[in-house]
């Protein structure tokens, strides 16, 4: 039996990488799901790849308009939202004296106030549809302890874990049930963005510094994508009614709690 059948989902920041791979496996434990993205021309893209029961929405997570705007969507479509993930995020890496305030806003922006008033419609909906939902966090490692050059990206994922734990308190008594997930290191086009710019920052050749990352992983390498749908599917489902406000780490043993 498909863990998700009948079910409808909404993903932001889906149109590649881990949410795309959320998608596809959400749809195939019998959920529709709207890929959200920035870039719907990419969104409709990768709901054409994963074939029926994947749609594509436009999605700005720092404009509440398009928030409102796409959840009605996946209303108006499915006829109701049972399942947010919130993945959309954005990462930025400087020398703590180089931080600037343009960048600190633009990651607080997508990546805290986002992920908040994204799960607050969301929420809303839910509360108003009155049979409960699952919202789903994405958080990181790097919310679990500080990194030399990440000092913004850092606390902007902290931030989502405690705001993970306070909605989880508060919206369980509507029979919504919020936690999150903390990849660790997840090969692909992030980590090759990732890796150019510690190679300016640290000085190091292309590629040197994902392979620094990927030997101290105890599992022996970095994530993929499909390494996290398991969980993904496990928190959306019935499954994980009685789980609230807990962040998962999922990230080969990098980090324990």
């Amino acid at each position: 039996m498909m863990r998700l059948a009948g079910k409808s989902a909404l993903i932001t920041g889906a149109a590649r990488g881990i949410g795309k791979e959320f998608a596809r496996a959400y749809v195939k434990e019998g959920a529709t799901v709207a890929i959200g993205d920035i870039n719907l021309d990419a969104a409709r893209a990768a709901a054409a790849e994963i074939g029926e029961g994947a749609t594509a929405v436009h999605l700005d997570v720092t404009r509440q308009d398009s928030i409102d705007a796409a959840i009605a969507e996946v209303v108006a479509g499915a006829g109701k939202l049972d399942i947010l993930i919130n993945n959309a995020a954005l990462f930025d890496a400087a020398e703590t004296v180089d931080i600037t305030r343009e960048s600190y806003d633009r990651l607080y922006a997508v990546n805290v106030a986002g992920t908040l008033f994204t799960l607050q419609a969301a929420a809303k909906q839910m509360i108003a549809q009155g049979h409960g939902g699952k919202i789903i966090n994405m958080a990181s490692q790097a919310g679990r302890r500080g990194e030399s050059l990440v000092l913004v990206y850092c606390s902007t994922k902290a931030a989502v874990i405690s705001m993970t734990q306070s909605a989880g308190l508060n919206l369980i008594r509507h029979g919504i049930n919020v936690n999150a997930i903390a990849p660790g290191v997840v090969d692909g086009e992030h980590w090759v963005h990732v890796d150019s710019m510690f190679a300016k920052l640290e000085g190091k050749k292309p590629g040197q510094k994902k392979a620094e990352v990927e030997a101290g992983v105890p599992a022996g390498r970095f994530a993929v994508p499909a390494d996290l749908t398991g969980m993904a599917v496990f928190l959306a489902s019935e499954e994980a009614n009685y789980i609230v406000s807990q962040t998962y780490n999922v990230d080969g043993g990098q980090w324990m709690s």
